[in-house]
């Protein structure tokens, strides 16, 4: 059972990430544009890209598509692309591919009171948690939160 600070704190949190993806410009594919901090850790980044790829995956199938990934060059990125390649997704990082038949994926991460909030979105689906970073990786903070497009 929550106490009215935790209650609070998550109610902080969803409305932070409401208003995070109401302000993210868009790129051409309808996403908004990849980013990620820096300095998160290379153990954080893993086990956030890794939680939410097995997500992605729940929701759309292992492996179902072939991805479009515009990284942003941080650790998350990498990681993201190296997590969607170990569950058996096709990564092309070229851009200026006009294959139709490939799925946009973007994602946002930004920290907020002590929490990193991770998005990752594609033209179908999207999905958003926080964690709390700890010294060997990162942890769950909140439940998902599953989107569908029509």
């Amino acid at each position: 059972m929550l106490d009215r600070r935790s209650c609070l704190s998550f109610l902080g949190l969803a409305g932070f990430a409401g208003f995070l993806a109401g302000c993210q410009s868009l790129d051409a594919g309808g996403l908004v544009a990849s980013s990620a901090p820096p300095e998160i850790s290379g153990p954080a980044a893993s086990a956030i890209a890794g939680d939410m790829v097995s997500r992605l995956a729940e929701q759309v199938g292992p492996g179902a598509a072939t991805i479009r990934l515009k990284s942003d060059g941080s650790p998350f990125g990498d990681a993201l692309e190296t997590s969607l390649k170990t569950w058996g997704y096709a990564v092309v990082t070229d851009q200026k591919s006009a294959d139709k038949k490939l799925t946009p994926l973007a994602y946002v991460l930004d920290s907020y009171d002590g929490h990193i909030l991770a998005r990752i979105s594609t033209t179908t689906v999207e999905l958003g948690r926080a964690y709390d970073i700890t010294p060997t990786g990162a942890t769950p903070a909140s439940p998902l939160s599953v989107m569908r497009r029509g």
